[in-house]
């Protein structure tokens, strides 16, 4: 079977995953790691894979894609880059920060072979709930309930740099909004409070919200976010439809239950999102793959993260100001 060979920008955590991901993937060859961080050398000699500047990875005509995991800050930058240097693209999420940057952008990735990093929408269990609603088995779409948990608050110097809760965590579900609901958010409203760590509070972000979401029609979705669950990674999705709900639930460690006179007992959810997404993770390189080598377009594009970076906005607007954001009339800078 024919490889073709990729370059991986960025090996940290995130970058470690889809990198390792597509170094197992049959159809593609992990050559490159662009990265000066100490921990990058071992990643890439496990891989047998080179380590070389960006100028060479994107220089060397054999490289038909790219795989963009480096800080949030510099996504952009080594995406144009790369899409420059004519290479199929994944980038993880967000495109960047700065929405300004992003829609000044927009023009230059026309027709590029570019594919971003919201997993879920690969996700087995998402998309069978998907599937389901597309089949009508509970009639028109009414109302979503998403329900995005983490385990624990991030480590310390996390917060500073991630673009705050909406633009870093919610956006996920803001994204999940959008592909299940069928239709755009015409209105936002965001509550949020600093409930988990001070130390966030401190650095001007907050680490619990809910979001509603209303679309022209009045299809509505409830988004709950927390830093901290307390019992897992608690990743949850209800549809609701005039004949009945569709319910996506949590993925446990395993599936055996004990049952006493004391009552039953169970495998904890999943720890944490490399855990809970592994299978969305392996499919999206998988669907990269299939980019790459020509045969499908990409599901989720560049305007797809500028619609969740359009909505990430309105939500901070919405909890700064207390106040229903409309779209698209208002500006979510004010």
């Amino acid at each position: 079977m024919d490889q073709i060979d990729i370059a991986l920008i960025g090996a940290g955590r995130m970058g470690q995953i889809h990198g390792g991901n597509a170094a197992r993937h049959p159809r593609l060859r992990l050559k490159y790691v662009v990265d000066p961080r100490p921990a990058a050398g071992a990643f890439a000699a496990q891989h047998g894979a080179g380590l070389v500047t960006l100028e060479q990875a994107l220089g060397d005509p054999a490289v038909g894609g790219v795989l963009v995991c480096s800080t949030t800050d510099r996504h952009l930058e080594h995406a144009l880059a790369a899409v420059d240097a004519g290479k199929a693209v994944f980038c993880e999420k967000p495109i960047d920060l700065d929405l300004d940057k992003v829609r000044a952008a927009q023009p230059r990735f026309d027709g590029a072979r570019f594919l971003l990093g919201f997993n879920r929408r690969f996700d087995p269990q998402f998309i069978r709930l998907k599937q389901q609603l597309n089949a009508g088995a509970v009639g028109p779409l009414e109302s979503l309930h998403l329900v995005n948990h983490d385990p624990a608050a991030p480590p310390p110097g996390f917060v500073p740099t991630s673009g705050g809760l909406f633009k870093d965590f919610t956006i996920h579900d803001l994204d999940m909004a959008r592909w299940l609901m069928g239709e755009e958010p015409v209105q936002v409203f965001a509550t949020a409070s600093c409930l988990v760590d001070p130390d966030i509070g401190r650095e001007g972000d907050v680490d619990t919200a809910r979001c509603v979401l209303k679309t022209a029609s009045g299809r509505l979705c409830v988004i709950s976010n927390t830093r901290r669950s307390g019992y897992g990674y608690d990743q949850r999705i209800e549809a609701f439809g005039a004949l009945g709900m569709i319910r996506a639930g949590n993925v446990t460690c395993d599936t055996v239950h004990t049952l006493t006179e004391n009552g039953t007992g169970g495998a904890p959810i999943m720890p944490a999102f490399a855990q809970r997404y592994r299978d969305a993770y392996r499919d999206q390189i998988g669907h990269f793959a299939d980019v790459v080598h020509g045969r499908a377009e990409p599901l989720i594009g560049y305007a797809d993260g500028v619609a969740a970076l359009v909505l990430a906005e309105a939500c901070g607007w919405s909890a700064r100001h207390q106040q229903v954001f409309t779209l698209p009339n208002e500006n979510p800078h004010a």
